[in-house]
């Protein structure tokens, strides 16, 4: 009796009909897509009328992407995944605005950019202040793994905020140092500082170093090496050919390392940093256990940050035994800032010379 009428209904509308031949394979007609259970293990017919062929053709599109995409991720998983375009972006953009930003506001004449305007400095934190979270945006959508969008937004959002508080303090503080601040002094013991009236001058400066130093700083790169740990944590695969890193990556690799170890000695982020390297240690031990490794984008993070664990070392044991920078930078934590190094050794010793 299910047959007969199967087959009467086939016979009324023969022009709208969806045949479903097997299960997961059909042949669509004018008719809309058939709901029928796919292992009744029997020919099924549908019949629709004309207003529906929207929907029909929404489904058939819908459907024919979804076998695209499946393709298009079974043939990525194949390839090489290394992000050379992001990585060689990250690596100018960080070497050219934020380590030669105060290179560049001390070579360049100051009758260019007068004190009391913004510095070329100052236009490449601005500028910084976009690409970069634009660039870690980019990183995170090429991620495998489907990271929290809440806890991503956040960080890019706090980002901002404490690059730009940042800019200003890091503006004015580098227009003292012009005037002969010197950085590997405190703020109440620099000569230009020290003899200011009313005293209550110096609080103002001490709150602006705080903005600085350490409010800045914290709300820029707590962020920042957080973005960096949750890409980590996409970046394994059991794919043998994703196990190495390109040779692209071989040559970023030293001027990607040059540039944390600039950030956690002049950040003066060691603790942030080493906590995120031994969070990434961690991640890696315990995706072992799973049978995954890092891919060339995670080994790529891996190897830099222990070259640049390894220079800071160097740097520390090269400074040790500098009492003046040891009187500034006092606690068990003993990590000078590159810029202090610049005034105490070589800016101030060329008058004298």
């Amino acid at each position: 009796v299910q047959e007969e009428c199967v087959r009467s209904g086939f016979e009324r509308d023969k022009s709208d009909e969806i045949r479903v031949d097997s299960p997961g394979s059909s042949r669509i007609g004018k008719g809309k897509m058939s709901s029928l259970p796919q292992d009744q293990g029997m020919h099924s017919f549908v019949t629709t009328t004309p207003a529906d062929a929207p929907h029909t053709l929404s489904l058939a599109r819908r459907s024919a992407h979804a076998v695209h995409g499946s393709r298009d991720m079974e043939s990525s998983l194949l390839k090489p995944k290394f992000h050379l375009d992001l990585w060689v972006s990250f690596t100018i953009q960080n070497w050219l605005l934020d380590l030669g930003r105060p290179i560049v506001m001390i070579i360049l004449p100051l009758e260019w950019f007068p004190l009391n305007r913004p510095s070329a400095g100052d236009y490449f934190h601005m500028a910084y202040n976009i690409i970069t979270p634009f660039l870690l945006l980019k990183l995170i959508e090429r991620s495998p793994k489907t990271l929290p969008h809440s806890a991503v937004y956040l960080c890019i959002i706090t980002f901002v905020m404490g690059a730009s508080i940042h800019l200003v303090g890091d503006s004015i503080n580098h227009r003292l140092l012009l005037s002969g601040y010197q950085l590997h002094l405190s703020v109440r013991e620099n000569p230009i500082i020290k003899n200011l009236k009313p005293a209550s001058l110096i609080d103002s400066f001490e709150l602006l170093y705080y903005y600085d130093e350490k409010l800045g700083h914290s709300m820029w790169y707590v962020p920042f090496f957080l973005i960096l740990f949750l890409y980590f944590t996409g970046c394994f695969t059991h794919i043998k050919e994703e196990k190495r890193m390109p040779l692209p990556a071989w040559f970023l690799l030293a001027p990607s390392a040059v540039y944390y170890w600039y950030l956690i000695t002049e950040g003066q982020i060691f603790i942030l940093f080493i906590f995120t390297f031994f969070a990434m240690t961690a991640t890696v031990m315990h995706q072992k256990r799973k049978g995954f490794v890092p891919d060339s984008n995670g080994l790529f993070l891996l190897y830099s940050f222990s070259i640049a664990l390894g220079l800071v070392c160097v740097w520390v044991a090269c400074l040790w035994s500098d009492q003046v920078l040891r009187k500034k930078y006092r606690g068990v934590i003993y990590i000078p800032e590159p810029w202090a190094f610049y005034t105490l050794h070589i800016r101030d010793k060329g008058p004298s010379a």
